[in-house]
């Protein structure tokens, strides 16, 4: 049906939110290196392994065919390696809390969200950077709610008014939860923590479980390069298989610091970890649904420091797309990370080709890619609503041209040229008027003498008049307000909204 639709060149709307495209056009890697880096992956599982001080997982590895070296570290045979990724699952299914919005991430369908663990927002109304909060969280996931170019909504910021860790992980659910019924991601400080939140996801369901419609996943970061498993990391990961929780487990290794210096070289690195963690996944429950989150961060080696929209930063980022599309797993990669403080031209540049780059990559799910500013150490809405209008067009592009039915039509093309001399007015141009063609929100396509008459906004004055009308509208109700009084009687929810 998908594909029928877009031979057709018809809209293509899906619980308000756009459809995913099929990216993959882009490739950076010629076949050769595709080749190497994908070899050298499975030498250093085969050879270099991952280490790890965590018994469960090494009993786990040896008793599903992993090799123990003399110093401990665990190696993966190339055969045991290729038979967990065949047997890996190749699509996974987010549903939302209302199940029309969910999303299918695989193949190259590429898919929108937030993500990131920032510390700070900007305020808009002092043009200052502040400690983010619990409401803050809200408010941003309330916002994606509203976007029709993002389509899942993953915690990008620490509500840190929340002192006690497992309050602090019942809450961000909650609050993820409250503000939009997309697709949401959470992450947990420990294992502990997450059968709580399953508790509290599945009451806010009612009658179905949250094992039918899991439409939250994790986040987990289950190793800490270079090729050490993270142990608390990897108990979540172990009690989010348990219980059925949906993951997006994450190596982030970053070029001449924590990988190689050379792009290729943390290609492989991070490679090899997205692998190693998968391994583990399938021997915990083989085809558990399972994304690879393949981030291949990078250094400015003049301080050291992280750099989120460089040129190296985006066609990494595409070439894990692309490494990952390949062996058909299901990916995310990250992009939008602007190194910028504020949503200005370097803001606009650097995440408009770090995305562009990993969607034209065939990323199935970009992550960090809205509302991210200062090498993602702090978020805004103003910059998410911004974010917004460029992914839509980006997502427009991987789309590419479509020559459906009816697209080149001779007769009137020959009707025009001996008639009127326009194509203004015509039956297909007003067909193709909103089905070929996307229209920004927020950018501006006035002439300079009605864009001066108007009253010469910019774009950050137009996002926060959109942000302001998002917040001045009905809140999401999607969570009833008897279950929601339910939960709040029975755990720490803070969220005062």
């Amino acid at each position: 049906m998908r594909r029928a639709r877009q031979s057709r060149g018809e809209a293509q709307p899906q619980g308000g939110v756009t459809r995913p495209p099929v990216g993959g056009r882009f490739r950076p890697l010629d076949d050769s290196s595709l080749r190497a880096i994908i070899e050298a992956a499975f030498d250093i599982l085969a050879r270099i392994g991952v280490a790890t001080d965590a018994p469960e997982m090494r009993e786990l590895a040896i008793a599903g065919g992993a090799v123990e070296r003399p110093d401990g570290r665990l190696t993966f045979p190339r055969t045991l390696v290729e038979d967990l990724i065949a047997g890996a699952r190749k699509r996974v299914e987010l549903p939302g809390f209302d199940p029309r919005r969910g999303i299918e991430v695989g193949g190259g369908h590429v898919h929108i969200g937030t993500g990131g663990a920032a510390v700070q927002v900007l305020d808009a109304d002092t043009g200052m950077f502040r400690d983010s909060t619990l409401s803050d969280l809200y408010g941003l996931m309330r916002i994606v709610d509203a976007c029709d170019s993002i389509h899942y909504a993953l915690r990008p910021v620490v509500a840190r008014d929340m002192a006690d860790p497992l309050t602090l992980d019942l809450n961000t659910a909650f609050a993820a939860m409250k503000a939009t019924s997309k697709p949401i991601g959470t992450s947990f400080f420990e294992p502990a923590h997450v059968a709580p939140v399953v508790e509290m996801l599945d009451a806010a369901l009612g009658p179905t479980p949250f094992a039918a419609q899991p439409f939250c996943f994790a986040s987990v970061c289950h190793v800490v390069p270079p090729l050490t498993l993270a142990t608390e990391a990897c108990g979540v990961m172990r009690e989010c298989v348990r219980l059925g929780m949906p993951l997006q487990i994450c190596s982030a290794g970053q070029a001449g610091a924590t990988s190689p210096a050379s792009l290729a070289g943390a290609l492989a690195q991070g490679l090899a970890e997205s692998l190693a963690g998968l391994v583990l996944v399938n021997m915990m429950q083989p085809g558990f649904p399972c994304i690879l989150a393949f981030m291949p961060f990078i250094s400015d080696l003049r301080t050291g420091a992280m750099t989120g929209g460089s040129g190296e930063a985006a066609v990494a980022s595409a070439a894990a797309a692309q490494l990952l599309l390949h062996l058909d797993l299901p990916s995310t990669v990250s992009a939008g990370m602007t190194d910028a403080k504020v949503a200005d031209a370097q803001a606009g540049y650097e995440k408009g080709y770090t995305v562009a780059l990993a969607a034209q990559g065939g990323a199935d799910m970009i992550n960090l890619s809205v509302g991210m500013l200062g090498s993602i150490m702090a978020a805004s809405k103003e910059a998410l609503v911004i974010d917004n209008d460029m992914c839509g067009a980006i997502l427009r592009s991987v789309r590419g041209v479509e020559a459906f039915e009816g697209a080149i039509d001779l007769d009137l093309i020959e009707e025009v040229v001996t008639g009127p001399g326009h194509y203004l007015g015509t039956g297909q141009t007003l067909k193709l008027m909103t089905t070929e063609y996307l229209y920004p929100r927020l950018g501006d396509r006035q002439s300079i003498s009605n864009w001066l008459t108007s009253g010469a906004k910019t774009v950050w004055d137009r996002a926060r008049a959109r942000v302001t009308e998002i917040e001045a509208s009905p809140a999401p109700d999607h969570l009833p307000a008897d279950t929601e009084a339910a939960i709040r009687a029975r755990l720490p929810i803070k969220l005062e909204v």
